[in-house]
């Protein structure tokens, strides 16, 4: 009987609720597993008991994430940890988007700016900022080019915090093609999503937003699929872990101006599944889980 460990977070204001969560615990005991809900920073978690500690909804990860990398390199020292610490922490900032483009994979254009460094922001045209380090589309905002000022105060502010900015053009093919989910478990293709545009025009910063919005099934196209593919592959040269460690991924992909896929994120750290959505792709889950414990 494998045990396992169903890694999320404290429930929090700023915190959405895990709606796959009690589904993937039942049906994984259902099989045979041990499986357990426990929050990734409680106190006197005996690590070391579990066979796998599966990463699932850590989502305040991003406010701590220091204390949250210290987290997984140390859980990984004593239990098999689901996706690896060295995939964690190079996940966890996103500058790997520019890892991506350099290796050719179609990306949304990206700059960042570090604490101290001189703005630039873009003429002309709507962008987003957004940390480097972030979920949920946290202390993110699209801007037009007569707010200005308005990005300028967000950036000090993000700075002053230690932020690390990106600031990426507004992706227009959001509003009319949503933001195509593909996620991945186990090394195959699991199910794919549609989500309408998160950031409304003049929503602040520190605004909560929602993070999924009008949540859809998606057939995705042959063209989705190799960008996401290509996407993972370099993820994994990029992270010296085999294949088969990568157990579950999430590919964003938008639509440039010429109608093209690109990737506007990639998630290997927390994803959410949607499995509510996909209630057929538990069993799955559930098979790779414990192919992996």
């Amino acid at each position: 009987m494998p045990r396992i460990a169903l890694v999320t977070c404290r429930p929090g204001p700023e915190v959405a609720a895990d709606r796959d969560l009690p589904v993937l615990e039942a049906a994984l005991r259902a099989a045979g597993a041990d499986a357990r809900t426990v929050t990734w920073d409680e106190p006197g978690t005996d690590w070391a008991a579990f066979d796998l500690a599966l990463i699932r909804s850590t989502w305040d990860y991003s406010w701590r994430a220091a204390e949250f990398l210290a987290w997984a390199r140390e859980t990984a020292a004593v239990t098999r940890l689901a996706n690896p610490a060295e995939v964690v922490a190079w996940n966890a900032d996103k500058r790997y988007l520019g890892e991506l483009a350099a290796a050719g994979v179609p990306t949304v254009p990206t700059a960042y700016l570090a604490p101290g460094e001189a703005v630039a922001l873009p003429d002309g045209r709507e962008f987003v900022v957004k940390p480097t380090s972030g979920a949920g589309a946290r202390f993110a905002a699209r801007y037009t080019p007569d707010e200005h000022d308005t990005a300028v105060r967000q950036l000090a502010r993000m700075h002053a915090e230690g932020f690390t900015a990106m600031v990426q053009p507004y992706v227009k093919g959001i509003d009319s093609g949503g933001e195509r989910a593909l996620q991945f478990f186990g090394g195959r293709l699991l199910h794919a999503s549609r989500k309408g545009p998160v950031l409304a025009p003049g929503t602040p910063y520190d605004a909560r937003k929602v993070a999924h919005p009008d949540l859809t099934r998606h057939r995705p196209t042959a063209d989705e699929r190799a960008v996401a593919e290509g996407a993972l592959a370099t993820a994994l040269a990029a992270v010296p872990v085999a294949a088969h460690e990568l157990l579950y991924a999430r590919v964003d992909l938008v639509d440039d101006e010429d109608g093209r896929p690109q990737v506007m994120e990639l998630e290997l750290v927390e994803p959410n599944l949607f499995l509510f959505l996909h209630p057929e792709s538990v069993a799955g889950v559930v098979e790779g889980i414990l192919a992996t414990a």
